[in-house]
């Protein structure tokens, strides 16, 4: 790096490995005393390079030294500040502070909601739009790109041949703009990236002018926004600075070179920036972009001199550049002698699922750490497929941090504070609430068991349909199980919450929400790593909405929160192994390892589906000189190939993810096509193949169909009314619940069940035959049931005008049956029992009627369609049989009669009528004569005589209580998965399907 008067640029090819050349190339050059070293300033893009750049000169020194200052230049994507070498705290007057980024985001959308006037978005929606416009305007500044420049002929032309909705979405992007930077102004406040570019241009002006004592070098920064391309050129220029690229292909031939496009250079100054044939998706380039804002040609850079401790054969680079080639230019491939299309070292690894695919990066990061001093590095922009591995290697207690960090919803206190506004935002829905209440952190430090006995209590009151919302029903309910004064103090925390109305500050939301997770957690919310993270995010928060004024409705304030969250990264304070690192796209960057495992390697994920702008048309960014949506695919290419340059590299991906198949990554297709024929040889199936075996036990023996044998004092149990149906059909699911007395739990806001309904339609009736004819009749019962049941508004709205129409056909015919035949109604909802062969009878009777000479009408109600005939006759719906066998034996009190009649009514629709309104009709379970069954004179004798039958068998006789006895027979499935259905029913012998 001799002063020659000329810029000094230099390229470090991918497979010497930056970090480790850079430094062995530095070492000699500034170490010509002790202090040498730590006169030297580094300029770097990031405060994960300067981390790498550390390791590096620790891996290299023989001995202690004094490492250069590192100044960071800041990396958007990683939101990060410039160095204080570059944002010093007298930067001077003339470079005015920059803007609250989150501040700039709640005024925007209030400037959105006054320019869209009654078409704007609400809530969350609005944010959203909100940040797309800040992010936009981003853009634009770092490219230097002004509001003028917005209203250039050439601009205003493009919008008005474009779409409607695009015209609409420029002119509303112009006035917020305007009004942002009229506040701006009156503010003194600049926006971040326009300072970050005042600041480049000050340090730029400075260094000219006086060029600094000290060696300055920039290395890594790849950057390509005008001001820190004049920055750099500027730093190419000083005595004894450079600037030292990764990965730029010095190879290239000159005419593929050109081929990539105009970058940024176009031949006339009428031509926009970038040309439509421009190559904006090659890993080049980004960095034929920088070096033409920089004014240098590719033929000033030089080859930086020395290799790194990792590096790979030489032969890779070309292999790499020869894998890049643009679309034209690989026609080539076909040529191409087998040597020079070779990826020696790499490896080519396809699993069957982002499961499978972690399982067996684990094997191949275990099997790497059996070598000495081996480094293995995971890449990846699949955060969930780094989750995966990071688990998967806690199976040999491998303790790997993904250092691009866990989106802050994801960590436990963030994902606590997204649950109590959830919990608001749904009105105390039973799932949100429940799964608050039982959080990890509620109560963590002492009283944690009593706490959670009273909130698995609640849990399980709340099962089944959703109450009414707020807190009310909830209190009602929490006093019916005997847990007032618990969810008393539970309440004391929510209630300020549930107490807002409107649309109140934001900031007053936050404070209460930070509060109520406080009362539920005490400090502990606050103590780790991810609650320091979620203390600084809801501060900074606060404090913009305050300043902003920003008003919310609290039922948005979990999805807004939720946005806000996810673009908040929390990285581990420390790392985990010394020898695995799991990285992010830009945390890889100029990192090295022995072995470098990329991950993910799917379309949509690598590179990441191209995301247009929400409000600028592409022709119009693109007449301005910013960059395309696929340009970001250009930087995944360039961090491929930089990954490529390791010594062993695997390429790896599924083929699907958790919901459908993928297609490849274009990638993984041009490494494929390349190799051609050798594409076989570089397969990694080893590893797959122990990631199968890994957890694939030797095959279990067939599971045996149960068939349980109680003693003879188990048996002796009772037999309601309903279950004589269940213990013939299935006599596990009796043995199950009457036997075993275990019961099926509702899920948490379940649907409401046809049991559920049935509940509620029997306690409205029989309200209404103890009333007589109270005031509102019917209908009043109906609506105080459901009150009662705390039925949830959504669930009456749907299911109400059903029910009330069946209820008035119910009312309808009854009062026909007592017109016409004189039948009355003597008994509803009425439990009665008796005793057969000794054994228990009992059950309720939804209805019984008076008939003329002292006969009975028993009734059963049914909310869907009532059992069939043949299930009758088969003994598998017996219940009105068993109710009429109580009635006759005068098992109901104040009930005597011969039952005669039996009837189903059901509320269903009635399939005689074609009316919309045709809810409810009487069926007969008794043969006629277009349909088989029992006869009406035999139907008592037909019940008892399997009544017989089934007390012989299974209560005072031994036969054991089989699983799917008939299995034929459905409705009864509770205790499916207890029986392991699945693991038996498909291999049923013969004879045991002759059996059933």
């Amino acid at each position: 790096m001799a002063d020659r008067g000329g810029p000094d640029v230099y390229s470090i090819a991918a497979h010497r490995g930056f970090a480790d050349a850079l430094v062995a190339g530095l070492i000699p050059r500034y170490s010509e005393d002790e202090f040498g070293l730590a006169r030297l300033t580094l300029l770097l893009p990031s405060r994960r390079a300067a981390r790498t750049i550390t390791e590096a000169f620790v891996r290299l020194s023989d001995k202690g030294m004094l490492l250069p200052r590192m100044a960071v230049a800041g990396d958007l994507d990683l939101d990060e500040t410039l160095g204080p070498l570059l944002d010093p705290l007298g930067a001077g007057a003339d470079i005015p502070p920059a803007a609250d980024p989150v501040r700039r985001w709640l005024r925007l959308a209030e400037f959105l909601c006054e320019v869209e006037g009654d078409r704007a978005r609400k809530g969350a929606a609005l944010l959203r739009q909100a940040f797309d416009a800040g992010r936009t305007m981003d853009r634009l500044l770092v490219e230097g790109i002004t509001p003028d420049d917005l209203l250039s002929e050439r601009v205003v032309g493009i919008v008005g041949e474009l779409a409607r909705h695009w015209e609409d979405s420029t002119r509303t992007f112009l006035k917020v703009q305007a009004y942002w930077l009229s506040e701006l102004g009156a503010r003194g406040e600049v926006d971040a990236p326009a300072r970050r570019n005042l600041l480049f241009e000050h340090a730029a002006r400075r260094w000219k002018e006086t060029p600094p004592e000290h060696p300055i070098v920039a290395a890594g920064v790849t950057s390509a926004s005008p001001s820190l391309a004049k920055l750099l050129r500027v730093v190419s220029e000083l005595p004894r600075g450079a600037v030292i690229l990764p990965d730029l292909d010095l190879a290239l031939e000159d005419d593929v070179w050109d081929s990539l496009g105009t970058a940024g250079k176009p031949e006339s100054p009428d031509e926009p920036p970038f040309g439509h044939q421009d190559a904006v998706t090659h890993p080049q380039y980004h960095l034929k972009l920088l070096l033409n804002r920089m004014g240098i040609a590719r033929a000033e850079v030089r080859p930086w001199h020395r290799a790194g401790m990792s590096a790979a054969p030489p032969e890779r680079s070309r292999a790499i550049s020869n894998l890049f080639l643009p679309p034209t230019a690989s026609a080539c491939w076909v040529d191409l002698p087998a040597q020079r299309r070779r990826l020696s070292a790499v490896r080519l690894m396809e699993s069957a699922n982002p499961e499978e695919e972690a399982q067996a990066i684990a094997i191949l990061v275990r099997q790497a750490l059996e070598t000495p001093e081996r480094r293995v590095a995971l890449v990846t922009p699949d955060r969930g497929l780094a989750s995966r591995v990071v688990a998967q290697l806690g199976r040999w207690a491998i303790e790997a941090d993904d250092t691009a960090g866990q989106p802050l919803p994801q960590t436990t206190a963030g994902r606590l504070l997204l649950l109590v506004a959830e919990v608001l935002a749904e009105d105390a829905a039973p799932v949100p609430l429940v799964a608050l209440l039982t959080h990890p952190l509620v109560r963590r430090e002492e009283g944690r068991a009593e706490w959670l006995e009273s909130a698995r209590a609640l849990d399980l009151a709340l099962r089944g349909p959703r109450p009414g919302p707020g807190l009310a029903p909830l209190r009602a309910l929490a006093k019916e199980k005997k847990l007032a004064e618990w969810w008393g103090s539970v309440e004391a925390i929510l209630a300020p919450l549930f107490a807002l109305e409107g649309e109140p500050p934001l900031a007053d939301m936050l404070g209460l929400l930070a509060a109520a997770g406080e009362a539920l957690c005490g400090e502990g919310l606050w103590s780790q790593a991810d609650g320091r993270a979620l203390s600084a995010f809801v501060e900074e928060l606060r404090e913009a909405a305050r300043d902003a004024g920003t008003c919310l409705d609290p039922r948005e304030l979990h999805a807004m929160l939720r946005d806000a969250m996810d673009r908040v990264s929390v990285r581990p304070p420390w790392g985990g192994h010394p020898r695995v690192s799991v990285y992010g796209l830009l945390e890889a960057r100029m990192s090295r390892a022995d072995l470098v495992i990329c991950g993910g390697l799917v379309e949509g994920v690598w590179p990441a589906s191209p995301a247009p702008d929400a409000l600028l048309p592409p022709p119009v960014l693109r007449a301005l000189g910013v960059p395309g949506a696929d340009f970001r695919i250009g930087l995944a290419a360039h961090d491929l190939a930089g990954a490529l340059g390791a010594p062993e590299v695997v390429l790896s991906w599924a083929q699907r993810d958790e919901g459908a198949p993928v297609i490849p990554s274009r990638f993984v297709l041009r490494v494929k096509a390349m190799l051609g024929e050798l594409a076989k040889s570089h397969e990694e199936t080893e590893a797959v193949r122990l990631a199968r075996m890994i957890d694939d036990a030797p095959p279990a023996g067939p599971y045996p169909r149960p068939k349980p044998m109680p003693g003879a004092e188990q048996r002796k149990v009772d037999i309601s009314v309903t279950g004589l149906d269940r213990l013939r059909s299935d006599p596990y699911q009796f043995y199950a619940g009457s036997i075993l007395h275990l019961r099926m739990l509702d899920a948490l806001d379940a649907e409401p069940t046809p049991a559920w309904k049935g509940t509620a339609v029997h306690e409205i009736l029989e309200r209404w035959h103890k009333a007589g004819d109270p005031p509102g009749g019917l209908f009043a019962i109906a609506e105080q049931v459901l009150d009662e049941m705390s039925a949830h508004p959504l669930m009456r709205s749907l299911w109400r005008p059903r029910l009330v129409e069946a209820l008035k056909w119910i009312d309808a015919e009854i009062a026909r049956l007592r017109e016409a035949e004189g039948r009355t109604v003597v008994a509803s909802e009425i439990k009665g029992e008796m005793s057969f062969k000794g054994v228990r009878i009992h059950g309720r009777a939804d209805r019984i009627d008076a008939i003329d000479g002292g006969k009975l009408a028993v009734v059963d109600y049914k909310t869907g369609m009532p059992p069939s005939r043949s299930m009758v006759k088969q003994g598998f719906s017996l219940q009105l049989g068993l109710i009429g066998m109580i009635a006759e034996r005068g098992g109901f009190e104040g009930v005597a009669g011969e039952p005669v009649e039996f009837e189903y009514w059901s509320l269903a629709k009635d399939p005689a009528r074609r009316d919309e309104n045709g809810f409810g009709y009487v069926a007969s379970p008794f043969r006629t004569s277009r349909a088989d069954g029992v006869e009406k004179e035999e139907f008592l004798d037909v019940t008892a005589a399997y009544l017989n039958d089934a007390i012989d068998r299974w209560i005072t006789g031994s036969d054991p209580f089989t699983a799917r006895l008939n299995p034929d027979i459905g409705g009864y499935n509770d205790f499916d998965q207890l029986m392991r259905l699945d693991e038996w029913l498909p291999h049923m012998t013969p004879e045991e399907a002759d059996e059933a």
